[in-house]
């Protein structure tokens, strides 16, 4: 076969192996969701439609499918039409450049398990994954509600609040780490559980965690939606299959931010333990496995944020985020910067770097305790 045929060929399964596995993840997170949360509130979730009602979340699919896309009176057309493509088209994009296993040889070619794999993949990620938000401000503008256009606002503001934070929390692993692509960083971290990067920024790890779940809209960060208070946020004026890709884009964002978190901090597709990766189908699927199960804990961590915390007032969301996260993931960065260019070995960066995560805890939560004594 031509060898641009067969490139091409390769590169079309990769789009769509990843890409149907970032959108078939949406119905298993939705039922997981249901699931989990009714077990957190001790009530039985989704039981009617197939057995223990793993069925559920198809059957409301397919309503919706044939549900009528409704367009308000006074909208701007062409805007109010694309920004659901704006928010979900990113989050697919973003995905293309994780790495989901190790190479794996086919008819004598070493071909990577990720669609794309060059030096700046962890840029390309960043500066793909943050367009999603357009599509939400431009939503709540075009539908001609005050409260979408509320919902918008507050994305964007979240969005330049927690963007600094989730770019500066992860400059640490690139100061150790050296590169970024994604592939080496997984490949840095192999050799077992103590070599992964959550051990060697754990304060920057936790920094990253909480501006992500502000990037993915997640309680108790879900200003933009707030239901509670502006009715549905952004997509107020959405219905039909226009309000199910907003409703993919929140749970496929979910996914992606897993993947990339686990790829980031948790040794991505290598396991807890060492072991040395060949070229084969086998381990293709090894690496495969141990990517899934640390997605699916970290979206059980999600899930358990949902059912967990209230959501934040609006002035705590933008106080946490420039007065705390901020101050603390730039001197995260300086303090890290200085211990590599004194070449201190990663277990001693890591023990600073617990003892850092410590002391921040009780300065932070002393902060937050005085702020709500003086409130109230």
């Amino acid at each position: 076969m031509n060898e641009f045929l067969l490139d091409t060929l390769i590169i079309v399964i990769k789009i769509g192996v990843v890409f149907g596995l970032v959108i078939g993840s949406v119905p298993v997170l939705v039922l997981a969701e249901r699931k989990v949360l009714g077990w957190m509130q001790v009530r039985p979730g989704p039981n009617r439609v197939g057995p223990w009602g793993l069925l559920q979340t198809l059957v409301d699919g397919a309503k919706v499918f044939f549900k009528e896309n409704i367009i308000p009176d006074g909208v701007e057309p062409l805007t109010y039409r694309l920004a659901p493509l704006l928010v979900i088209l990113p989050v697919l994009i973003a995905a293309s450049v994780i790495p989901f296993g190790p190479p794996v040889k086919i008819a004598g070619r070493e071909i990577p398990l990720a669609i794309a794999d060059f030096d700046l993949s962890l840029l390309f990620f960043f500066a793909v994954a943050t367009l999603s938000v357009y599509g939400i401000v431009l939503a709540g503008w075009s539908s001609n509600n005050k409260w979408s256009l509320m919902g918008g606002l507050r994305s964007s503001a979240q969005m330049f609040s927690y963007e600094i934070t989730l770019s500066l929390s992860i400059v640490g692993i690139l100061l150790t780490s050296g590169t970024f692509r994604l592939t080496a960083i997984v490949g840095q971290q192999s050799g077992g559980f103590w070599h992964w990067n959550v051990f060697l920024q754990p304060l920057g790890f936790v920094l990253f965690l909480l501006a992500a779940i502000a990037e993915v809209n997640r309680t108790p960060f879900d200003l933009p939606e707030a239901e509670s208070e502006l009715t549905g946020g952004f997509h107020t004026e959405y219905s039909g299959m226009r309000f199910v890709m907003f409703y993919m884009s929140e749970y496929s964002s979910v996914f992606v931010m897993s993947s990339l978190i686990a790829t980031l901090f948790f040794g991505g597709y290598n396991p807890p333990f060492p072991y040395t990766f060949g070229t084969s189908w086998f381990d293709g699927a090894i690496g495969l496995f141990w990517l899934l199960a640390k997605i699916g804990a970290l979206v059980f961590f999600f899930i358990w944020l949902r059912g967990t915390l209230p959501r934040l007032r609006y002035d705590e969301l933008m106080m946490l985020g420039w007065k705390i996260l901020f101050p603390l993931a730039f001197l995260n960065l300086i303090f890290t910067a200085i211990l590599v260019a004194l070449n201190w070995p990663g277990w001693l960066l890591g023990l600073v770097g617990a003892g850092a995560l410590v002391l921040t805890d009780l300065v932070v939560s002393q902060i937050l305790w005085r702020r709500r004594r003086a409130a109230g």
